[in-house]
């Protein structure tokens, strides 16, 4: 073997925290990587489970045209966001309308957090005359239940007659319950105790209201419960994670590498329902590849990464940076930098 020949790498992350979408991350390992293993070979392959990047990631992987509409935030006032159009399918991202990241970590309130915009974006896809559309899940800042979903549409249902609706979910929750959209997410989004408990009654009365049924079924609770909504408009729920990965050939482009290599913010028990890291991890495995974590903050044991099929995890947090301040994506690259020394050739 040569000497300068590397490992070929594939680089694919979900979005790192609300300040690194995924391809910036992609970005950022690659840096890193980069300057200690400068001869390897790097594949970079962003991915999504339906929440934040969805449309990103399925815009360069499907081509299609792009259209932008005003819808309310998450709290009432006007954002932009995208509809993706491919063929007879229109793609939209419920965290450009509702996202957490639009809001200020000071200005978060889980309560008054509406998915009312989400019924807006659905109307906008509806309108492009497409006879499906793909609603990705996830990384919002309500807890409603899709309460504000259905109100949106409600007045114009009949613009909704015939249309295949999916709801692409970063995870299996149900609607209400210890893992459900309040006492399982809501604390992220700004809720204490208290109204994680005032937000688990509210959610319990909407689905004794409408289809409590349909709240136990997985996906419910993704998004704080627009995945919920989406079903009551008749919706099919999807895994978020496989969607992407069939769509942008992961499993291909693992086979052609030597080394799976995937980021996230957070790697917590949340990951391990159906996410970025379990596709990657699972994809790797049927390749008879290895796969290596590099997370913001790792919160797994052992036990948990040995089950996933995860060869190792390694945490931002655990860089000695000293005390001058660095981006989310700085850190990404310093960690990824140190881990090629390990895993390059």
């Amino acid at each position: 073997m040569r000497e300068d020949a590397g490992v070929k790498v594939l680089v694919a992350p979900d979005w790192f925290g609300v300040d690194l979408a995924a391809a910036e991350a992609a970005d950022a390992v690659a840096l890193g990587w980069l300057r200690s293993a400068p001869y390897d070979e790097l594949d970079l392959l962003p991915l999504s489970d339906g929440g934040p990047g969805f449309v990103d990631v399925l815009g360069t992987a499907l081509g299609g045209q792009v259209g932008v509409v005003t819808v309310r935030g998450p709290l009432g006032d006007p954002v932009p966001a995208r509809v993706l159009h491919v063929g007879d399918t229109a793609y939209v991202e419920a965290a450009e309308a509702v996202g957490l990241h639009l809001v200020a970590p000071e200005d978060r309130d889980a309560v008054a957090s509406s998915s009312y915009g989400v019924g807006e974006l659905l109307l906008a896809a509806a309108a492009t005359g497409v006879h499906r559309v793909v609603v990705g899940v996830g990384g919002t800042a309500t807890t409603d239940g899709g309460r504000g979903l259905v109100a949106a549409v409600d007045g114009h249902r009949d613009e909704l007659a015939g249309l295949e609706l999916v709801a692409a979910t970063a995870t299996d929750a149900p609607l209400m319950g210890h893992s459900g959209a309040a006492h399982g997410f809501a604390a992220a989004k700004g809720a204490d105790r208290e109204a994680r408990d005032a937000l688990e009654t509210a959610l319990r009365e909407w689905a004794t209201e409408t289809d409590g049924g349909l709240a136990v079924r997985p996906g419910a609770g993704a998004g704080g419960g627009i995945g919920f909504g989406l079903m009551l408009l008749g919706a099919e729920r999807v895994n978020g994670t496989e969607l992407v990965a069939g769509v942008s050939r992961l499993d291909d482009r693992v086979r052609a590498a030597d080394l799976a290599v995937t980021a996230l913010g957070v790697f917590d028990w949340e990951s391990l329902r159906g996410r970025v890291v379990v596709g990657v991890t699972r994809a790797a495995q049927r390749a008879g590849r290895p796969t290596v974590v590099l997370a913001g903050r790792v919160e797994v044991g052992r036990r948990e990464l040995a089950s996933l099929g995860v060869d190792a995890a390694y945490s931002a947090d655990e860089v000695p940076f000293g005390d001058e301040p660095h981006t989310p994506d700085e850190r990404l690259a310093v960690l990824a930098a140190r881990v090629a020394r390990t895993w390059s050739r």
